[in-house]
């Protein structure tokens, strides 16, 4: 799999407050021809998702105002299908069952490298393809017993 072709496809949101991190993080995604928005807080990342709908959603754990769990249970029923990343120097075991428990599906420790994100993007999007192919196949074993079925009462 081609983690960038398949990124391109979608919207990325970040959310940190440290200036550098948004910047370098836009600075290579938009290198690999990717889409990615950028926010200081939650607050601005819940109004960007109040105009945008975006499948990836990496947020910064510690924000001024509401912090990043805070957001993303905020956001857990109305964006299900998007892959939450959250990134923290704080990681623990706490904020990790409690990310897990809202929908994160991963937490990367501060400080990462953008060789770690890709990881992590990779290992989700991979998962989430398997998911999508499996639920392929099974919908295509329910239509063929579906058609054997219809097969069988025209006879």
């Amino acid at each position: 799999m081609d983690l960038f072709k398949e990124l391109r496809k979608f919207k990325i949101l970040l959310i940190d407050d440290d200036k550098w991190i948004r910047d370098s993080l836009a600075m290579f995604f938009e290198g690999e021809e990717c889409h990615l928005s950028a926010c200081e807080t939650a607050e601005e990342g819940l109004e960007a998702l109040r105009n945008q709908d975006y499948r990836t959603i990496i947020a910064d754990y510690l924000l001024p105002g509401m912090d990043g769990l805070e957001f993303f249970r905020q956001i857990s029923e109305s964006h299900q299908g998007a892959l939450k990343i959250l990134i923290t120097a704080y990681c623990n075991q706490k904020i990790f069952s409690e990310a897990e428990a809202i929908g994160v599906e991963a937490v990367i420790q501060k400080p990462f490298t953008v060789e770690i994100l890709k990881q992590s993007l990779y290992r989700l999007m991979k998962v989430e393809n398997q998911k999508a192919r499996n639920g392929n196949i099974k919908r295509r074993e329910v239509k063929g017993k579906i058609e054997k079925r219809e097969a069988k009462e025209h006879e």
